[in-house]
């Protein structure tokens, strides 16, 4: 039974299909940025410089995005999720420009593993905020008997638009990691000494997009739940 247990060990981390790519890669994801925190937190400086000097710019330009969008109040409460959310996906994003390595973002199924905490979080802090006035996010600008019909179609409306959200964030991401993989590969066979040189400089650009895109719009879903509805 015990060399049984190791064969099936083994075929776990060798077989894709037992653990997909995806899941190794995002497992790897997640040890280089435990490992940069440590390293970090290891070697802080008051001055700082180097890799801690780089950590810093980057971490206060999101922290400086969460403050002016979500405001003070909460914006530091959320900063860590938000924060996560961003390194985690540019990481994985550039990982998939290392020969012999993909982007776990390129799989529909770890964008929806982020995508769907973000929407369950934001209806969180949504309903932690305001309790029961939460709802009044979901019926619009009308508050009254004779706009009844309208504040009924406007609650239908919004529920359906905050359903999709998470299904937008995890196409977006995907569609685009996916089309920049798939280019890659193309050019690289029409043209393996010039043209893969240039989209890789493309392909930096798109995976730090992407990154930003994704965490643009959770802040601004955590700000629209946070709010006060008019």
């Amino acid at each position: 039974m015990e060399g049984l247990h190791e064969v099936l060990m083994m075929d776990a981390f060798i077989n894709p299909a037992v653990i997909p790519h995806n899941v190794t890669h995002a497992f790897l994801v997640s040890i280089l940025l435990i490992v940069a925190a440590l390293t970090v937190k290891g070697s802080l400086r008051l001055v700082p410089r180097g890799f801690q000097n780089f950590m810093e710019v980057l971490i206060e330009q999101i922290l400086k995005l969460a403050d002016d969008t979500i405001g003070l109040k909460w914006s530091r409460s959320l900063f860590p999720f938000i924060c996560t959310i961003f390194l985690f996906i540019l990481v994985a994003n550039l990982m998939g420009l290392i020969p012999g390595f993909m982007a776990a973002t390129s799989n529909v199924n770890t964008n929806a593993a982020m995508a769907v905490p973000v929407f369950l979080m934001y209806n969180f802090y949504g309903i932690k905020v305001h309790g029961v006035h939460y709802l009044n996010h979901f019926l619009g600008p009308i508050r009254s008997l004779a706009g009844l019909p309208l504040m009924i179609m406007m609650f239908f409306i919004e529920i359906i638009g905050h359903f999709v959200r998470p299904i937008t964030l995890t196409v977006r991401l995907f569609g685009n990691m996916t089309g920049k993989h798939i280019l890659l590969l193309v050019l690289g066979i029409i043209s393996p000494a010039v043209i893969p040189g240039v989209i890789l400089g493309l392909g930096l650009l798109v995976s730090v997009v992407q990154a930003l895109v994704f965490t643009l719009l959770t802040t601004c879903y955590f700000a629209g739940a946070v709010e006060e509805a008019h």
